[in-house]
């Protein structure tokens, strides 16, 4: 998904810059994990912290959300123009073992130590990201969550908003249009947000971080692994599409075509 580049060479204004699912190579590790824990944290602040102020200004459940799915998308889209030159924006473990998966495979993606460094960074960033919101409108630092959120139908919901994520971050990577993904990424998951029954988490590190607050945002600890599970298996079907729906098909001479 990405042209090798040497470190330290310049690259051309002409050249496009990676975006989710396109790790760039040139980049040290150290900035790409950076990368992956600030904007994990400032997209978790960003989905806290909308919440809480949603909740402060009107009583309106449906006003609510549409406040925090608003400011989501956003901040969503801003974070992944910014970073995904950088570390590739992918602030989602699930986005990340996707990536990983396809490289083994002999595409191109992370490799596993960048995976064994991107994903406990995400996680760091997650937990931080809502400390901080909690922070920032008076809250306690870290609560719990009593948001119960492990009805069957919700699971659902995050194996389908999961499986969309995947499905359109490497659709848009097998048809080279990853330069859309920060507008694309980000109104998926705005869309996401009133489509599917959990209000489309989509992300095990969001998830994670999505407990240390009881707010408008959070879930109950007791959620969390159903929903890191239906998460997780919303990556593999999301996989299996894009391997389904970008097939590539052979040329005259047996070679695969792009």
């Amino acid at each position: 998904m990405t042209a090798t580049q040497p470190v330290g060479t310049p690259i051309p204004a002409d050249v496009p810059q990676p975006a989710p699912g396109a790790t760039p190579p040139r980049t040290p590790l150290i900035a790409r994990a950076a990368a992956e824990l600030v904007g994990t944290a400032a997209l978790v602040a960003v989905v806290v912290g909308s919440g809480i102020q949603a909740t402060k200004l009107t009583d309106d459940v449906a006003l609510q959300l549409l406040a925090n799915s608003t400011a989501t998308v956003f901040g969503l889209g801003v974070l992944i123009a910014l970073l995904g030159p950088v570390s590739g924006a992918h602030f989602n473990p699930a986005v990340t073992l996707a990536e990983w998966w396809t490289a083994r495979r002999g595409g191109a993606g992370v490799t596993a130590r960048e995976f064994a460094v991107y994903v406990p960074s995400q996680i760091a960033g997650a937990i931080a990201g809502a400390i901080l919101a909690d922070a920032m409108f008076g809250e306690p630092l870290v609560k719990w969550s009593t948001h119960d959120r492990s009805a069957g139908n919700l699971l659902l919901g995050e194996v389908v908003a999961t499986a969309g994520l995947i499905l359109l971050i490497f659709g848009l990577a097998r048809t080279d249009r990853l330069r859309f993904a920060p507008v694309a990424v980000a109104s998926y998951i705005g869309a996401a947000y009133w489509f599917t029954s959990s209000t489309s988490f989509a992300n095990p590190a969001v998830t994670i971080g999505r407990a240390f607050t009881d707010t408008f945002a959070g879930i109950a600890p007791a959620s969390v692994p159903g929903f890191v599970g239906a998460q997780l298996a919303g990556a593999v079907v999301g996989l299996a599409l894009v391997a389904v729906i970008f097939m590539r098909g052979k040329t005259d001479t047996g070679t695969l075509s792009a």
